[in-house]
């Protein structure tokens, strides 16, 4: 995803093991809530997420993961009149700012696209951090100032090599948003990347999503 490995914390890994053993629970349940439901949605959108992305020069993985988590890539509709909408989980502000009509929210590849753009625009933010990748991720839930805001206040010598860490670990110093929310955001993405890229290990006999 970032072209180098990352450093996490053992104490971060723990947080992404719990995540993926949380979605791997879901597998073989034989409802609407089995992760195969999930993947197979997955499949069928993925040749579109996967092209859209890397025509921005970022990352597939993006691409294919963030809707896992945002949506189960479902186009959902608001919950309220301000909710999130579409696989991508826009706002409606946040989507005219990258061009988009709410109905446009609904184009599974033009809210891609708005999404890479997205990711980009805060990878621009933390452009001087070696984790700036897993700092956009948290900022496409958490918003990239905010992020940034906090950064400032949280780390040091100590524990800035791994940022990302650094504020899942202190968690209790944010608000209440991030320790209910956030804090698990980035830790998903990661598993939900690691049973998608390893589906048979878990059982599920399907080829990776980024093979399609």
């Amino acid at each position: 995803m970032s072209g180098s490995e990352y450093e996490f914390t053992a104490d971060f890994e723990k947080d992404i093991q719990r995540a993926v053993t949380q979605y791997a629970e879901r597998i073989g349940k034989g409802s609407k809530t089995d992760l195969r439901v999930v993947m197979e949605r997955g499949r069928a959108h993925a040749p579109t997420l996967s092209a859209v992305f890397r025509a921005r020069n970022v990352s597939p993985l993006f691409g294919l993961y963030i809707p896992w988590i945002e949506s189960e890539y479902k186009n959902l509709e608001a919950s309220g009149p301000m909710g999130a909408i579409g696989m991508f989980q826009f706002l409606p502000a946040t989507g005219e700012r990258y061009g988009l009509t709410t109905q446009e929210l609904f184009d599974v590849a033009r809210s891609a696209d708005a999404a890479a753009r997205y990711l980009l625009d805060s990878m621009q933010v933390f452009s001087s951090d070696p984790m700036k990748e897993a700092l956009a991720l948290l900022s496409y839930n958490r918003g990239a100032q905010k992020t940034a805001r906090e950064l400032k206040v949280l780390l040091n010598d100590q524990n800035k090599r791994c940022s990302i860490c650094a504020m899942t670990a202190d968690r209790s110093k944010l608000d209440e948003t991030f320790r209910q929310e956030s804090v698990f955001y980035v830790p998903r993405f990661f598993a939900a990347a690691i049973i998608g890229e390893n589906p048979q290990v878990f059982g599920v006999q399907m080829q990776p999503l980024s093979s399609h």
